[in-house]
């Protein structure tokens, strides 16, 4: 990894590797209880299944909510037909152009089994096959089993999640759902490293993010916190392809402040202060400016009331496919600006437009 990397590789793999869709985050949610544990005053879950981790500031009057959602984009079985292929329905946003010649892995009740999205060879492609749109509808799981077989094994309602590895490439951390697991992976470094908060700080793994910020909309009403801010990746079309405005962010020029997605305009005295921490501790950041998608940042601004609303982004190539990347020393900047911005956070200061 980068000179600059500042966090612990392995536990993010492990993040990136564990399953968990929107509604069904159990493993994952799991894996990061696990994390907060020992690392926070209180610990709880509620019917949602977001996940929050309490740590008490002197001013227990004055409440911070970052949330980082854990689920991942991925499928649930809608169908097995009369051949012992499936049907999937999608929970998240997907690009079914990506989804040719991919290996998946089944959830089922009785255990993991992997499977393949199969592609028809090109020796016999019909013209109308390779002119036809993508649609969701029309991707099979294969299992290499037998119908008999996949009908003991396999229900509708089962999950279905890419199987991908998290692998280093150059300076970048590359895998199948940074999209959110860095993000998660911050809050959890927040967690070690934040002592004696002048705030009340909950640190939040939020649920159902990918199906319309509802595990964050929920929890903005349970909490009622003074302040809140989102972690989450953002767009960086830094490729081939794409014109210096369409770009978003650029890997390797550090964390993204938000300042506006599909689903948030930041609050502007926030998202100004956020800077200024990142200008005094010297920590590379750049600004965001998101056209389209929305993150967790909606969800908490206007639940239960209107509140500020803040957000750090990872910059992200390749979003919502196999092999999302991130910049090393990104990441790094991202859970460095979030703790000088949670550390720095007394209370005291007026985010009253």
């Amino acid at each position: 990894m980068s000179a600059d990397a500042d966090f612990e590789y392995e536990l993010l793999a492990d993040l990136v590797e564990t399953p968990g869709v929107p509604g069904y985050e159990d493993r994952i949610r799991k894996r990061v209880r696990t994390e907060l544990q020992e690392h926070v005053d209180r610990l709880r879950s509620d019917a949602m299944g977001n996940l929050v981790g309490t740590i008490e500031g002197a001013n227990p009057e004055y409440e911070v909510v970052v949330a980082a959602h854990v689920d991942e984009i991925g499928f649930m079985v809608r169908h097995v037909d009369d051949d012992g292929f499936l049907e999937l329905d999608a929970l998240g946003g997907w690009d079914p152009r990506i989804l040719r010649a991919q290996r998946v892995t089944v959830h089922t009740e009785d255990g993991d089994l992997p499977g393949v999205i199969g592609a028809v060879p090109p020796h016999t492609l019909t013209d109308e096959r390779a002119e036809a749109d993508a649609e969701i509808e029309d991707v099979r799981v294969d299992l290499g089993l037998d119908a008999d077989a996949v009908d003991g094994r396999v229900s509708v309602g089962d999950l279905v999640t890419m199987d991908g590895r998290t692998e280093r490439v150059g300076e970048f951390v590359t895998g199948k759902s940074l999209d959110n697991r860095v993000s998660v992976l911050a809050v959890i470094e927040a967690a070690r490293r934040i002592d004696d908060p002048d705030v009340t700080i909950h640190l939040a793994a939020t649920t159902q993010e990918e199906v319309g910020l509802r595990g964050a909309s929920a929890l903005g009403v349970d909490l009622d916190p003074d302040l809140v801010l989102a972690m989450d990746t953002t767009v960086a079309n830094d490729v081939p392809g794409f014109e210096a405005g369409e770009q978003v962010t650029r890997l390797g020029e550090g964390a993204a402040i938000k300042l506006k997605d599909s689903s948030a305009i930041t609050n502007h005295k926030l998202h100004r202060r956020i800077r200024e921490v990142a200008e005094t501790h010297g920590i590379g950041y750049q600004l965001e400016v998101l056209p389209a998608g929305g993150t967790d940042t909606g969800g908490l601004q206007r639940a239960g009331g209107a509140r500020p609303a803040g957000a750090i982004s990872i910059p992200t190539r390749y979003l919502h496919t196999p092999t999302e990347s991130v910049h090393s020393g990104d990441l790094s900047a991202a859970i460095e600006l979030l703790v000088a911005t949670l550390e720095t956070e007394d209370g005291t200061y007026d985010y009253r437009l």
